[in-house]
């Protein structure tokens, strides 16, 4: 039977790890083209812990984030994000569980033209269907990352760091159990880019996520309580 989002397969997983992968294997394409893009992988991300995964193009690093993010089922393994048995749930369940549960942020931020930085967070909420926590409502997580004074304006009024900071408290406007960041300082200079991962850390501090990061930006490790290395589609830990 499959689980729903609010069941949780493990109740002690809910407290141990935002994020925990069982010798998860994911194989891609067909026949001579099949490419092992995991290959037995092993993790757990405890919630307040920011985690980078840094390899080569290639190793595997978008694989982890897309079966992290139950956008992808893996071939074989166990995923379970706060406590729930991912592979366990129904597509629309786990449809459910991606907006309720896990938040997003890309490398450009990722934003709807035609919202402001304020609404960005309520069309998140909207679509999670669920409302704002005390003290996450999207006009505090704004003045969180520093974008209360513009929560007004639309992304083509921002600088690249802050849309960056506003898609950081869109992902977290929904108090999800797992934030997955993918190569967040790509296209900022070196001073944005340890600005925006410290602000991550503090978020995931504060706010008790479970985040992982993927990252080629090597300067920004010091922000991060643990670095894993992907090669070849496993993990070095």
């Amino acid at each position: 039977m499959n689980h729903t989002a609010e069941q949780v397969a493990n109740p002690a997983a809910v407290t141990a790890a935002g994020l925990a992968l069982d010798h998860v294997s994911l194989k891609l394409g067909d026949g001579d083209s099949t490419v092992t893009a995991l290959d037995d992988v092993s993790l757990t991300v405890p919630p307040g812990e920011l985690l980078a995964v840094v390899g080569p193009s290639g190793s595997g690093k978008s694989s982890l984030l897309a079966v992290a993010g139950a956008l992808i089922t893996p071939g074989s393994g166990q995923v379970h994000v706060g406590g729930v048995d991912v592979i366990g749930l129904s597509s629309s369940r786990q449809a459910a569980l991606r907006r309720e549960r896990i938040g997003f942020v890309f490398q450009s931020g990722n934003l709807l033209p035609a919202l402001t930085a304020e609404d960005q967070l309520r069309f998140a909420l909207h679509v999670a269907g669920v409302r704002g926590a005390p003290g996450r409502e999207p006009r505090d997580l704004l003045d969180q990352v520093g974008m209360a004074h513009k929560a007004r304006r639309r992304p083509h009024e921002l600088s690249g760091g802050e849309r960056q900071r506003v898609g950081i408290a869109r992902a977290l406007v929904t108090s999800p159990a797992l934030l997955l960041v993918d190569e967040p300082t790509a296209a900022l200079d070196r001073a944005r880019s340890h600005e925006v991962v410290q602000l991550l850390a503090a978020e995931t501090h504060e706010h008790g996520v479970a985040t992982v990061m993927v990252t080629h930006d090597h300067d920004v490790l010091d922000h991060c309580d643990r670095t894993v290395e992907m090669e070849d589609g496993r993990l070095s830990l």
